[in-house]
């Protein structure tokens, strides 16, 4: 007797024929009736349900309490002389700090430099660490020619490249949107190729025999598989981004988050110092929810 699975017309006892989709993408037994048993509405959607708001706001809630507890207890030692506004200037003279750099109209343009400088040095090095990654990932020959080099460049830290690219491209915006690249290409490759290597075998397998092969098997069966991979390096590689701004802002910059801090260590501006500081700390985990976002997305489609 044949095997239902290889020939591609399987039937159940209702008389509902089942393709190659229903063994590559099993979202759930198919009933007499026609209907997905996995189903909670019977409607063929076997997403997950959503969660109610309020436990958004609630989540929301309580990532708030330590950081607002740590800005009480900062105010607290302020006031009552624990620490030196010298070294430590209390939360109101950095919100102070703040309000004059917006009447100045300086801070938003520190702000949005350093974002655009972040977006489009993430987008280089993201779109290069996925192909690069996606090679090195399916052929054992690329992964052994090139992998010990790619791991040696890794190695080199960020700082050790700012003299190079000061003499190869210049103090330009060009050189700091590369060393940002730099540093955002690495954490997806290195997911995207460890992932790839991963698949599971047997998956692969499954899809070559209904006839998948070069870029139809890659987006119908391994993608989606390390999709969730893919994500994570993702938001790493934008974590990397914004470590790796203040290191490119070195570079004779005149604007930017980066060149606030330097320029405020070199004022004795402890407190525009600290704004820079919270600064970027508040635009990362903005930066992050946002591909938070885009990954639960990306899961539900494709994963």
């Amino acid at each position: 007797m044949s095997n239902p699975y290889l020939t591609g017309n399987s039937t159940v006892p209702g008389g509902v024929g089942t393709g190659p989709a229903s063994v590559l993408s099993p979202k759930g037994t198919n009933s007499p009736n026609g209907t997905n048993q996995n189903d909670d509405d019977g409607q063929g959607s076997a997403l997950p349900r959503r969660k109610p708001r309020g436990k958004a706001v609630a989540k929301l809630g309580l990532g708030l309490i330590v950081p607002l507890a740590l800005l009480a207890a900062w105010q607290l030692a302020a006031v009552v002389g624990l620490i030196s506004p010298v070294t430590l200037p209390a939360p109101t003279a950095v919100f102070e700090a703040a309000v004059d750099l917006i009447q100045r109209g300086e801070l938003r343009i520190h702000i949005a430099i350093s974002t655009q400088r972040v977006v489009i040095g993430f987008l280089i090095g993201a779109i290069a660490g996925l192909a690069v990654g996606a090679f090195v990932g399916l052929s054992r020959w690329v992964d052994t020619l090139f992998s010990p080099t790619i791991g040696a460049i890794r190695a080199v830290p960020s700082l050790a490249w700012v003299p190079l690219l000061m003499l190869w491209v210049g103090i330009g915006e060009d050189s700091k949107v590369i060393l940002i690249s730099i540093g955002a290409f690495f954490p997806v490759f290195t997911t995207v190729a460890m992932a790839l290597q991963h698949v599971d075998k047997n998956l692969v397998e499954a899809g070559r025999a209904f006839g998948l092969n070069g870029l139809r098997l890659f987006t119908t069966v391994q993608l989606p598989a390390v999709v969730p991979s893919v994500i994570s390096g993702l938001r790493l590689a934008l974590a990397q981004a914004w470590l790796f701004l203040v290191a490119a802002e070195l570079l004779a910059s005149s604007m930017g988050l980066g060149f606030l801090l330097t320029d405020s260590q070199n004022n004795g501006r402890v407190d525009r110092l600290l704004l820079a500081i919270v600064l970027l700390a508040i635009l990362g985990k903005l930066t992050d929810a946002i591909l938070g976002v885009f990954e639960k997305w990306a899961i539900r489609k494709w994963a």
